[in-house]
């Protein structure tokens, strides 16, 4: 962790586009993202270049809701996706930058995560503990193979 980013890398064993869909199908977004004790919304989430995204996290034990959105600046399918993070609160202004690849490795995907810009009110060790968090969900989303008979 440097001075207001964060780097995150996984290696999940889930092919790149089934991981790839996590990110950009909105109900399974929804089910992951969310840190543990809080739950996400989405208002709006059109994912294409230049396309916009708007939605929030609720802690659930106090009820606390923090909103924010943005705009998607790359993607490659299956490859990658940066965008945009804006906080509607003014006491976390500015605009994070995400960065995530998907590389394909032996054993499913690799993920690398860059969050840049982070506002200094937010503690970096608390957003690293959250994206933790959300990618143990991801994990739980991805790997396993369901057959459709179930």
């Amino acid at each position: 962790m440097s001075n207001n980013s964060i780097s995150l890398h996984r290696v999940l064993t889930a092919k790149p586009e089934k991981v790839f869909r996590a990110f950009i199908d909105a109900n399974a977004f929804l089910s992951w993202l969310a840190p543990y004790g809080m739950f996400a919304e989405i208002e709006e989430m059109e994912v294409k270049v230049g396309g916009k995204y708007k939605m929030s996290f609720t802690n659930f034990s106090t009820g606390k809701k923090q909103s924010f959105g943005g705009e998607y600046l790359d993607i490659e399918p299956d490859k990658f996706i940066k965008y945009i993070d804006r906080f509607d609160d003014p006491n976390l202004p500015g605009d994070m930058i995400t960065s995530i690849s998907f590389t394909p490795v032996s054993v499913g995907t690799e993920l690398k995560i860059t969050q840049e810009n982070i506002p200094a009110a937010i503690p970096l060790d608390a957003c690293y503990l959250g994206w933790q968090e959300s990618l143990e969900k991801l994990k739980m989303l991805v790997e396993p193979e369901i057959p459709d008979e179930l």
